[in-house]
């Protein structure tokens, strides 16, 4: 990684049918309520000192997880929020107001109120060449979009559940929506553990029979021909055509489980068929491993697909395919970059360990011999030569897959119950999808060198 990392983009302001109110575009009706409370107590503060709210994020803290909504919620506020990254977990900082400390106690968020002066010595401190420390200003919240079937599916989402859980707002998105090009409303999005393939998740083996299944099937075979196309495979290569060029604008994209390799193959794959009859009609290319264009990718190469229509599985990519790791040992490291040259990578780092508990999926993690060069691991498991938490850069976005289905069930069926997060709300694999989120309102000037 560089040093370059200047300013990220911010969500446009809207007017909205007025010729002298302007609102931001998530919560319009309640931006004059809030703006003129916060003028109100600015006023009531005026001629005292400055105070400041300390959020830690160290194993001191109650709700790693709501943490970093109210990261968020303030940020709705257009109050700044400092991210004091490697300092105590990641912790937050910001100004104190009295709305704000009493939602922290509303959400049973860890805090320390703590004058200007010893915030001021914080940023001194982390911002000192004696520390692997820095601090980064969150600035603007990011619109979310939540790439996802509009009925409901059996299963859960991860990235839908921390949201939920830490009350970050979002919209969900699926196919409809990108083909008319609604992404660029957009500056986070996030990949439901969705098959680019057009193979329906490699489903049909154990679940064509269910009625959950053909409705999928249907659905997505309506959508494809409202859209002029042939077969499913290709809207969703249309798709992830589309969200190629939202990422090379310079949005930031976040997939999990096989929302990862899927998306990679399904570019590889363009112009190729590669799915079998009971999906599409008709057989698959037998010569299809030999015509995939590993230039279109974004983090994989020289993969071979798992052809057999009955195997839970796309391709080789996925180290789980013969895995043999018990689930007693089944634990990933986080690697430490320089927080003051690497600000993007140690962002997505923060936690108050730097030992993550494994957790399968579709897709578990990547094999490391299958990942580009120019791919950076940010979390491996190195005994079995696994990689779990990946990032890269395209044009001017960026992006980041992370293996697994759910970090708090080690093996998640179909049709089992969502994880309950209030049982963990110090989660350390959930930290790492909520940096995610909240890194995209970072803005961290250039070094001089």
């Amino acid at each position: 990684m560089t040093n370059d990392f200047a300013l990220y983009k911010k969500p446009s302001f809207k007017i909205r049918n007025s010729s002298f109110k302007i609102f931001p575009s998530k919560e319009s009706h309640k931006f004059m309520k809030r703006l003129l409370l916060i003028l109100a107590l600015c006023l009531m503060t005026l001629g005292t000192q400055a105070q400041y709210l300390l959020i830690p994020m160290d194993y001191t803290q109650r709700e790693h997880l709501k943490a970093y909504g109210l990261a968020y919620w303030v940020l709705e506020y257009q109050i700044e929020v400092d991210w004091l990254l490697n300092y105590r977990g990641g912790s937050f900082m910001f100004k104190s107001l009295p709305m704000f400390e009493e939602e922290l106690k509303v959400r049973n968020i860890t805090y320390e109120k703590i004058s200007g002066s010893k915030s001021t010595e914080i940023l001194a401190y982390v911002t000192s060449d004696a520390v692997n420390m820095d601090a980064v200003k969150l600035e603007t919240p990011p619109k979310i979009a939540v790439y996802s079937p509009k009925n409901k599916q059996p299963w859960d989402d991860a990235v839908t559940l921390a949201l939920t859980y830490s009350e970050i707002p979002y919209d969900v998105v699926y196919d409809a929506e990108v083909l008319d090009g609604k992404l660029s409303e957009y500056d986070w999005l996030h990949l439901h553990h969705e098959d680019f393939t057009g193979q329906y998740g490699k489903f049909w083996a154990s679940y064509r029979n269910q009625t959950w299944y053909q409705e999928e099937v249907k659905s997505q075979e309506a959508t494809a021909k409202l859209y002029g196309y042939d077969k499913v495979s290709m809207m969703k290569l249309a798709v992830a055509k589309k969200i190629k060029e939202y990422l090379i604008k310079g949005g930031f994209l976040f997939a999990m489980c096989s929302a990862t390799d899927t998306y990679d193959i399904a570019l590889a794959a363009e112009g190729v068929d590669i799915c079998d009859r009971m999906f599409d009609g008709d057989g698959a290319d037998p010569n299809a491993d030999k015509k995939l264009d590993y230039s279109k990718t974004l983090a994989f190469k020289d993969f071979k697909l798992v052809r057999a229509p009955t195997v839970y599985e796309f391709s080789n990519i996925d180290s789980n395919y013969g895995r043999r790791v018990m689930e007693n040992i089944d634990y990933f490291s986080l690697f430490e970059f320089s927080a003051k040259w690497d600000p993007v990578p140690t962002m997505l780092c923060q936690n108050h360990t730097n030992t993550v508990k494994g957790f399968m999926g579709q897709t578990t993690s990547f094999k490391k011999a299958l990942l580009k060069p120019e791919v950076l691991i940010m979390g491996e498991l190195k005994a079995y030569n696994e990689a779990r938490y990946i990032h890269g850069i395209l044009g001017k976005g960026m992006w980041t897959f992370y293996g697994g289905h759910d970090p708090e069930d080690y093996r998640h069926f179909v049709g089992e119950d969502p994880t309950e997060l209030s049982l963990h709300p110090n989660s350390p694999g959930y930290r790492l999808i909520l940096n995610n989120i909240l890194f995209p309102a970072a803005r961290k000037k250039k070094r001089k060198t």
